[in-house]
């Protein structure tokens, strides 16, 4: 992996509701660095959790945009939070992962 290491891939697992459903399916929700590409989220995936992962995909969540009031008249300060990178990762039938107890 040029650049990134394993242990940089994976950021977080992503708890909600629509990823608590997708669990039942074998798929799985992960934050991953936004410069990780398909390749190093698999290999990450299958070194950290003991798995066989048979697909990936990947999408940017654009940052939202974000703005705050300034004290004493100045204005408004402009900006944005974030850009995140999210992976769903699907495993082969009879694998799981607790992403509980990360």
């Amino acid at each position: 992996m040029s650049g990134l290491r394993m242990e940089d891939v994976l950021r977080r697992p992503l708890i909600t509701e629509k990823n608590t459903e997708l669990m039942t399916r074998g798929q799985y929700t992960f934050e991953v660095a936004p410069e990780a590409n398909k390749i190093q989220i698999r290999q990450a995936v299958e070194a950290t959790f003991n798995v066989k992962v048979v697909s990936v995909n990947t999408l940017n969540v654009k940052p939202k945009p974000k703005s705050r009031a300034v004290r004493r008249g100045r204005g408004r300060i402009e900006g944005h939070g974030p850009l995140r990178k999210k992976a769903y990762v699907t495993l082969a039938p009879g694998q799981e992962i607790d992403p509980f107890n990360l």
